[in-house]
């Protein structure tokens, strides 16, 4: 493979929401540092917001403040949250929603020229060409570089632990990448992929969340050594079913109730947090109640076509599934299921552990988006401020630091790992990256609560998983690559194992059931008070080692002790 080496002030990893902020911010900011942003795809039509969003989800409108919202996403997450981050979060999400509108997003409004809400913390927004308008802004940044394409590996470090770059290979081209800066921003998504989704086969990509997040971000902290947070709050999102679709559209658009096949509304039954509106749809089930729907038959015309417009902003499939089978919502409600299980910071408290600043527990490192933990419920705009803050941060850090330099010694260690992964084998392969893939799914299918059990696991079930998961890891480690591109799969495929191990004994060191369905533990049905802590992780001679910490409270600011 060709190698090339970059240096930068400043290193982002990931294009999504959160790094192309971080990338404008720093223009913006410090038009002085030369800033490198990577990403795995192109910029223009990458991460989660690639087809477009019709909702900025994270907003204070008018009568509100950002201890509101703090308290809103603390209580869903049962307590198990960072609130320094939380407030930190809130208290720039106006700023950056007035950003996006001079950056050309289309925010709907009334005939006042108010902000039309959905809710009190939703905005309604054509954003079809939100991320165009991150990459367009990118783009005319004269300080940042853009290296498309290319599949981020591991960090760099210094003897000393710090970070001071990454390695990567090329997607389309067989090149090896290294990367030097004086700090780093992991703005990578969360972990898909992990689970069986609900359409295997060739359909096994339609899902909620991004198919191509594979928890790489988590994974080279983790190999690093970095600490991580919370990783047992899974996010299973409640989603339209076939089409995967969002839910939210039809019950704040039009006020869509959750009924079962009888008609009958249940979500009272149950609570109304993100977890017990999916709870009650998998209880009314296993309860012979089912199929569940939002009951949307009998809106109107004009909510109808509204609905329609507000579904071709993000998931076109719902809007063309109504045209195609002519039963649009107004004549037939619409079922909804539940997607398998990710691990996510957007929604979620999984991810890095980190401070106020967005530093990480590896000096050189920050975080911010999908895989900055402890602050869930952030969204695309508390993405873009976790990028702001990560970006402040950095460049204060990279102002104090010298232009590192790569040992020949890990360049050498490197090179050698790639060729040896990309020499043939002595004898034929009896596994294929697809295959072990298939195989890890349904391991966390069936044994780590996937969509098979009802998201419910227990003890036994959890150490069957740790041992399947441990026998593929090792197989994978006899694979190799006949080119880039099966290199950058075999790559994805380790990340993606290593998610799955420490996921499991983060599952199994929560002994409760914090949060329905998305730790559903069956031999631990209800809260334990003595657990209303945050459940952290780190490897530690390969093995994941669990640490208990005390929760952040208000008025309270965690700061990291290197």
């Amino acid at each position: 493979m060709e190698v090339l080496d970059k240096t930068a002030d400043v290193l982002i990893v990931g294009g999504g929401a959160a790094g192309c902020y971080a990338a404008i911010t720093l223009a913006t900011d410090h038009p002085e540092l030369r800033v490198l942003l990577v990403d795995k795809a192109g910029i223009k039509r990458s991460g989660c917001l690639a087809a477009g969003v019709n909702a900025l989800n994270a907003y204070i409108t008018p009568g509100h403040s950002p201890e509101d919202y703090a308290d809103y996403a603390a209580k869903d997450a049962a307590g198990i949250v960072r609130d320094d981050l939380l407030l930190t979060m809130s208290q720039g999400l106006n700023e950056v929603t007035r950003h996006m509108e001079e950056l050309g997003l289309v925010i709907l409004k009334d005939e006042r020229g108010q902000y039309v809400s959905r809710g009190w913390r939703n905005l309604k927004i054509n954003g079809e060409n939100i991320k165009p308008l991150l990459a367009m802004a990118v783009r005319k940044s004269k300080n940042v570089e853009v290296l498309e394409h290319v599949s981020v590996v591991d960090y760099l470090q210094a003897d000393d632990g710090s970070v001071t770059g990454a390695w990567g290979v090329g997607v389309r081209q067989e090149k090896l990448y290294f990367l030097q800066a004086k700090a780093v921003i992991c703005a990578t998504g969360g972990a898909a992929g992990l689970y069986r989704p609900n359409h295997p086969g060739r359909s096994r990509h339609k899902m909620w969340y991004s198919p191509f997040n594979t928890g790489a971000g988590y994974a080279m902290g983790l190999r690093a050594g970095a600490e991580m947070t919370t990783f047992e709050m899974r996010f299973i999102a409640l989603r339209c079913k076939g089409t995967i679709a969002p839910t939210g559209t039809l019950a704040q658009g039009v006020g869509a109730a959750q009924v079962n096949a009888a008609g009958e509304r249940y979500q009272h039954r149950y609570g109304n947090t993100t977890s017990e509106r999916l709870y009650a749809v998998v209880s009314e089930n296993l309860a012979g109640r089912g199929p569940c729907y939002l009951e949307t038959e009998g809106i109107t015309e004009v909510q109808q076509a509204s609905l329609e417009r507000a579904y071709l902003n993000m998931a076109p499939a719902q809007t063309m599934k109504w045209r195609e089978t002519g039963l649009g919502p107004a004549s037939a409600n619409v079922e909804v299921e539940g997607s398998e299980p990710y691990v996510v910071g957007g929604h979620t408290a999984s991810g890095y552990w980190i401070d106020a600043v967005r530093a990480t527990t590896l000096p050189g490192l920050f975080a911010a988006g999908d895989v900055a933990g402890g602050c869930p419920q952030k969204y695309v705009t508390g993405a873009f401020v976790e990028g702001k803050i990560a970006a402040e941060s950095a460049a204060a850090y990279a102002e104090g630091q010298g232009q590192p330099a790569l040992p020949p010694a890990v360049r050498q260690r490197i090179l050698d790992r790639v060729t040896a992964l990309l020499k043939p084998p002595a004898a034929s392969p009896l596994f294929t990256a697809a295959g072990l893939e298939e195989a890890m799914q349904q391991v966390m299918d069936e044994y780590a609560g996937g969509i098979t059990t009802g998201y419910r696991y227990t003890e036994r079930q959890l150490d069957l998983a740790a041992k399947h998961i441990g026998r593929l890891t090792r197989l994978s480690e006899d694979l190799r690559a006949a080119d880039g591109y099966e290199l950058v799969q075999l790559f994805e495929l380790q990340e993606r194992l290593l998610i799955c191990r420490v996921l499991i004994e983060h599952l199994k060191a929560r002994r409760e059931t914090r949060w329905h369905s998305f730790a559903e533990n069956l031999d631990y049905p209800g809260k334990d008070p003595a657990l209303e802590k945050y459940v952290n992780s780190r490897l530690e001679e390969g093995k994941v080692k669990i640490i208990y910490r005390d929760l952040v409270k208000r008025g309270e600011r965690y700061e990291h002790q290197h």
